[in-house]
């Protein structure tokens, strides 16, 4: 599925950057192909617009933000956040036409990230109450590209199979290659929930994350899918320690997608640091980006394509609901030509 031509996909909330990146200046990010210009406007929310002034084209995020509103850095042409030109220095004294304008997008702040929705969305940002929670503390992670399809990566977070392999060096347990099977297992209207329990292999790092000296431990975990590209990761260990993982896989274009990770945890930064818990989680993702950046980008969602195993039914569910999602909405499943290569 190539996903910047998928219309269906632009009517989602995809998280872009984090909000502190646009206290100083305009600036620019690339969602499922759409080039765009985000600032805090005078109320100090973001807004987004095409990042293409209507006059030459310039990129706009080259601008500056003047008194909430951004000006373009070819002649000074000055939008809104609603996409309107405001100010035309070179005309001072004419009407501005409405035909000076640029395309604006849905924008908003939540969690401490930037959202953004192309066309009306289909479905709200995922509600994460514990984000809310005064018991719980949040910890960025990290925000950075990967050269794999978002689709790839939402499998993996709930492919079972692959920790003991992947995850060797940090978790997994190579010995105990047949994962348990799901205690629960609920497609939800936009996407599913899964419930199991893994058993763990405890590195020192991760001792002093859960505060044990153990070297193996039992987490029951709650993974859920929200359609397209976004999970949660809800970790109970037998300590009472809840370690929530967000993770987003935000589509820049086919191949690429901007990976959002935070977590939430029910303990103190004097109990673990957050420099430890991250650490922990940031060796676990590289295994997963060294892995997935190996993959195809474009992933078929016909069955057909790609040969499956038992363990795969989170995978095989995610892409039976995309299919349906298109279907539903009159369009087809965009594929690669056959003979063009896939990487």
């Amino acid at each position: 599925m190539l996903v910047t031509q998928q219309p269906i996909l632009r009517r989602f909330w995809y998280p872009v950057m984090p909000i502190a990146q646009l206290q100083t200046a305009p600036q620019s990010f690339q969602l499922l192909g759409q080039p765009l210009v985000l600032w805090l406007d005078a109320a100090r929310n973001p807004v987004a617009l095409d990042d293409r002034c209507c006059h030459r084209t310039a990129r706009l995020s080259q601008g500056s933000v003047v008194a909430g509103n951004v000006r373009c850095p070819y002649h000074g042409w000055t939008f809104d956040g609603t996409g309107t030109c405001i100010e035309v220095p070179q005309c001072p004294d004419r009407p501005i036409p409405k035909t000076y304008r640029v395309p604006a997008f849905r924008c908003t702040e939540r969690y401490g990230y930037v959202w953004v929705c192309l066309a009306d969305p289909l479905t709200p940002i995922p509600d994460i109450p514990e984000a809310i929670d005064p018991h719980f503390r949040q910890i960025p992670q990290f925000y950075e590209p990967w050269r794999c399809a978002g689709l790839r990566l939402m499998e993996n977070s709930f492919d079972n199979a692959h920790p003991q392999f992947v995850h060797a060096k940090t978790f997994g347990l190579a010995q105990e290659p047949v994962p348990p099977d799901p205690d629960e297992f609920e497609e939800t209207p936009w996407g599913l929930r899964m419930k199991y329990i893994l058993p763990v292999f405890n590195l020192d790092v991760q001792k002093q994350n859960l505060q044990t000296q153990e070297t193996r431990t039992v987490r029951m975990s709650e993974g859920t899918w929200f359609m397209p590209f976004i999970r949660t990761l809800k970790i109970t260990y037998p300590t009472g320690l809840i370690h929530i993982i967000f993770t987003a896989a935000t589509p820049i274009d086919d191949r690429t997608s901007q990976i959002i990770q935070f977590c939430l945890r029910n303990d103190t930064e004097a109990e673990v640091s957050a420099e430890n818990v991250i650490a922990f989680d940031r060796a676990v993702t590289l295994e997963d980006k060294n892995i997935l950046e190996g993959t195809h980008y474009d992933v078929p969602l016909n069955m057909r394509e790609e040969q499956h195993m038992t363990t795969d039914k989170p995978g095989i569910v995610m892409r039976h609901k995309l299919a349906a999602l298109l279907r539903s909405h009159g369009e087809t499943e965009q594929r690669l030509p056959s003979q063009s290569p896939l990487c």
